[in-house]
């Protein structure tokens, strides 16, 4: 029963208690509930405030005029004037806190294998590509929660997401690497088919193509959020060398980003159908796409 430090307590009213989401994990980590006393009543933990005076005067007051060089030699003189305290008979019935603690000691929960870990939540919204941002990173979440409000939690080592309080997965929190981490379970089912494919797979297959299939795949790799939506493309645009050539695939690819350093897998499709890919590229005017003058008939119309 603490009082209502604001780092702690956010809401305490007759209606409505609400404390700090940090505060409530650590005492629920020990099995502990907190109860913070009413506002204006201090007699609802008089009995602390009268064991913290006790306890003030019996330690701190005695040795207030005595010099200590080390901290060490300060905590033995506390650690026996605290002894002294907690054997002390009581005054108003019998034994002490000692012989008191040796009662209830059997009636006490032990401490968790664990110490309790810091967390940090923040609120987020699952995304298109089922990811939710945390620390930079984004880590994935069961496609069925898109568009869904979560609850993060990060500690050093664990990301966890809660729906409407329950956890509905968790990760272990990455510091380098891939700013993207993806569980094969998390994705729709139309994705669960190209997780055996990778990046690196995909650019090492575009770079026997040549190096201008490779540049498309970079393209399309770096133009998602999430890599693995532009595996599907990748694929389709690798398997026009098996339908045309792979010589045809680089000159489309080598035409498409002569223009553009994004091209789109249509506009290859288009400009091998087209049998553009075959034809010289020539290099465009400074002023851009212009007719010229020989098509207006040099100032006048056809």
């Amino acid at each position: 029963m603490p009082d209502n430090l604001k780092t702690g307590v956010i809401k305490n009213t007759k209606a409505e208690l609400v404390l700090n989401r940090t505060y409530q994990e650590l005492a629920e980590h020990y099995g502990t509930a907190v109860i913070p006393a009413r506002v204006r009543k201090p007699k609802d933990k008089a009995v602390v405030e009268g064991t913290v005076g006790i306890v003030s005067t019996f330690i701190l007051a005695a040795i207030r005029n005595q010099k200590f060089f080390t901290l060490r030699e300060l905590n033995e003189v506390i650690r026996e004037r605290l002894h002294t305290l907690n054997h002390k008979p009581f005054q108003k019935k019998d034994g002490s806190r000692a012989t008191l603690f040796a009662e209830e000691r059997a009636s006490l929960l032990p401490l968790p294998k664990n110490p309790y870990e810091m967390a940090t939540w923040k609120s987020a919204t699952v995304a298109f590509n089922y990811h939710v941002e945390a620390d930079e990173r984004y880590y994935s979440v069961p496609h069925e929660y898109i568009k869904r409000q979560v609850d993060v939690r990060i500690t050093r080592n664990v990301v966890a997401v809660f729906y409407e309080g329950t956890r509905i997965c968790s990760h272990v929190r990455k510091y380098e690497g891939d700013k993207y981490v993806t569980e094969s379970t998390h994705m729709p089912p139309n994705h669960q088919q190209y997780i055996q494919w990778n990046s690196d797979r995909f650019r090492k297959w575009a770079a026997k193509i040549g190096p201008q299939t490779a540049r498309m795949i970079d393209a399309i790799l770096t133009g998602y959020k999430v890599e693995q939506q532009g595996y599907r493309t990748c694929m389709a645009l690798i398997k026009l060398s098996d339908t045309y050539t792979p010589q045809r695939l680089e000159a489309a690819c080598d035409k498409a980003l002569f223009y553009t350093p994004r091209p789109s897998l249509k506009t290859i499709q288009a400009l091998i159908k087209s049998e553009q890919d075959t034809q010289e590229t020539s290099e465009p005017s400074k002023h851009g796409f212009t007719r010229g003058a020989d098509y207006y008939g040099k100032g006048g119309r056809k």
